[in-house]
């Protein structure tokens, strides 16, 4: 084994406590597979029982705080007290390799989807018409009132207590892909006149408010080390949309107000760089550089192999998330510490589905979805994560 190949497997403890016996985190995937209440499913226990057993950390695909935060279909709830038994099966599941599990949590903002909310009310921070997407028509949400916007901070806060009664070990805040925290941040879809938005310190209130309730819940509820992680998208394409300045000043608050890490979503980790091309570093490594050291950064985008793994350690990333890696190989991080990594599939082949625990709904996704980055010269038929759901 390398240098670089021996780093990924290296040990790292948090400040809060919590010890990962190695660098190579579960990235949060949306499996499409919750039951009709909103219950973890079977598949989806099946699912993450199968890809845990390596891992250094797992985080969960997203959970809606509130009922009209719901981004996708089949998406398992923890809006209510009633869900804690289903979250509790979900987390002995993500626990069940041994590696500590973090639930994801969010609103999905103006990316909420109508048939699935009370009314097919979407709401945001303004009523800023959102643009078309693979899964997402043109809609236009109406704008949170300042109490509901407490409300929304509450249910953050609850959602976290839930997470800790169900056996969690941290949640990790959804503050990506256009969902409802990064909407208020956004200046293109945060365009409020009162105290949440105008100025970029007014559009980083909501974020940080949530923070800061999620951690009073933490100090009030957690009697073991339990983890804050933020997860940030750095910029938005949309005209007018959220820019990497943006984010660096967010990265400074989080860093500020004592978040356990930040999870950077990327196009991809060794080739994404800021929008207008004038710079030649990555978006990891300026985010890196941002961040200095201050505390861990795990960043996530279209990592298979253990090569492109260990290209992102060089970068001098703490942690890497793994997704369509792991998606395609359950055992991924046993092949890449036994150095058997011819063995690791780079695309999906459908004959293999049965024998590693893809749910059916999330199988219909992935054959629906073309047109995509693969390692070889055909395209695969292999979603990103981020158009799954949740991640990288």
């Amino acid at each position: 084994m390398n240098l670089t190949r021996h780093k990924l497997f290296e040990p790292l403890a948090f400040a809060r406590g919590i010890a990962l016996r190695n660098r190579v985190v579960m990235a949060p995937m949306t499996t499409w597979a919750s039951n009709a209440d909103g219950t973890v499913s079977d598949e989806e226990v099946a699912y993450y029982r199968r890809r845990v057993n390596g891992v250094g950390l797992v985080i969960t695909g997203c959970t809606h705080v509130l009922p009209n935060g719901v981004g996708f279909t089949g998406e398992f709830a923890a809006y209510d007290d009633s869900f804690g038994p289903s979250l509790r099966r979900l987390a002995d599941a993500a626990k069940s390799g041994g590696a500590p599990a973090v639930l994801q949590i969010f609103h999905a903002g103006n990316k909420a989807v109508p048939e699935l909310v009370p009314g097919g009310e979407i709401v945001s921070a303004s009523a800023i018409t959102t643009e078309a997407g693979p899964f997402n028509p043109p809609l236009t949400p109406r704008a949170l009132t300042h109490d509901e916007i407490l409300d929304v901070v509450h249910a953050f806060g609850a959602a976290t207590r839930r997470a800790i009664e169900a056996g969690f070990d941290g949640i990790e805040l959804h503050g990506a892909h256009g969902f409802l925290i990064q909407n208020f941040l956004s200046p293109r879809f945060n365009q409020r006149t009162d105290a949440w938005g105008g100025s970029l310190e007014n559009r980083m209130r909501f974020p940080l408010a949530v923070v800061q309730e999620v951690k009073r819940v933490i100090e009030t509820h957690a009697e073991r080390p339990f983890l804050l992680g933020y997860r940030i998208s750095p910029e938005e394409t949309e005209e007018g949309g959220l820019c990497i300045n943006d984010t660096y000043a967010l990265v400074d608050r989080l860093v500020d107000t004592g978040v356990d890490y930040i999870h950077a979503s990327l196009a991809s980790i060794l080739d994404a760089k800021p929008i207008g091309g004038a710079e030649e570093r990555t978006t990891a490594e300026l985010i890196l550089e941002r961040v200095r050291g201050r505390l861990p950064v795990i960043a996530a985008g279209h990592i298979r192999t253990p090569d492109q793994a260990e290209k992102a350690m060089v970068l001098g990333l703490p942690l890497v998330a793994v997704g369509q890696g792991l998606v395609m190989n359950p055992n991924w991080v046993e092949l890449a510490k036994d150095g058997l990594d011819e063995r690791i599939d780079t695309i999906l082949s459908p004959s293999k589905v049965p024998q590693i625990s893809i749910p059916d709904k999330l199988w219909t996704v992935i054959e629906a979805t073309t047109g995509w980055f693969t390692l070889r010269a055909e395209p695969s038929r292999i979603p990103t994560e981020a158009a799954l759901g949740s991640n990288a």
